[in-house]
């Protein structure tokens, strides 16, 4: 017996949308079944043809899920920008059909998901499931113990609205594990240590100012943007997790098959 499948489920799972966000492609006559618009509730089978803006959609499809080390200096479009090259260029051909699942600018490392599964995209990038991305920051002076709270506690306000997210020093971040990382970062984010005269020594000793961001949005340079608006430079932003994925020894430029 052929399988069907409810048309607003296969659409949300190959496009990436919510399963509302179907229903309003559909409702809108970019979907076609079969060469007719298709209707609200319709049901499909692998003998199905459904076409988004004239675009076949296939039923099969070998979902593939990539993490991927990106090293400075590349974008995570499908364009080169400049003389900056693509991570396509850097992955293996057989992966060049995946998508990212968000993005890091081109001064940015680390992890990096890619994948042709649009519901898992969606549900790893979406606001409304807070999938915690955790990041190493290495600043141009020592965070002030004020700006930490503020940042931590009440956001700083940007162009695009306030911006909050979790921040604690780098040696305090093996405190942070599993379930309980936004707890125990929230804890060290309310009570920063010191006057901040040990860190303002820091630069001077050789020792780089890093902290340990970890935030739930995805918002452009928004790590960036939100302490350039107190005064400080990024450095360095080097991701090391995105909800329960970890880099865990991966090497710059090379990427590995995982599990959803």
């Amino acid at each position: 017996m052929n399988q069907q499948l409810r048309l607003n489920k296969f659409l949300a799972e190959r496009l990436g949308v919510s399963r509302r966000e179907a229903d309003e492609l559909i409702a809108a006559g970019k979907i076609t079944v079969d060469g007719k618009p298709a209707v609200i509730g319709n049901k499909i089978d692998s003998k199905s043809k459904v076409c988004y803006n004239n675009k076949t959609i296939p039923f099969d499809t070998e979902f593939i899920y990539l993490a991927f080390n990106k090293p400075v200096g590349c974008v995570c479009s499908r364009h080169a920008q400049g003389q900056a090259p693509t991570i396509y260029e850097i992955l293996p051909k057989k992966y060049h059909k995946l998508k990212t699942v968000g993005r890091l600018d081109k001064d940015s490392s680390g992890l990096i998901l890619l994948t042709n599964d649009g519901d898992f995209a969606y549900q790893m990038t979406h606001p409304k499931f807070h999938k915690e991305k955790v990041y190493e920051v290495e600043l141009s002076k020592p965070l002030e113990p004020l700006h930490q709270q503020m940042i931590s506690d009440y956001g700083v306000m940007l162009d695009d609205g306030p911006s909050k997210f979790m921040i604690v020093r780098k040696e305090e971040s093996n405190l942070l594990s599993g379930a309980f990382r936004s707890a125990a970062a929230r804890e060290l984010a309310r009570s920063p240590r010191g006057d901040g005269r040990e860190r303002r020594g820091a630069r001077k000793n050789g020792l780089a100012p890093i902290y340990t961001v970890i935030l739930t949005e995805g918002r452009n340079r928004q790590i960036r943007r939100t302490f350039a608006a107190l005064g400080y430079k990024v450095i360095k932003l080097h991701r090391t997790h995105f909800g329960k994925y970890e880099l865990s020894g991966l090497k710059s430029g090379k990427c590995v098959i995982i599990k959803p």
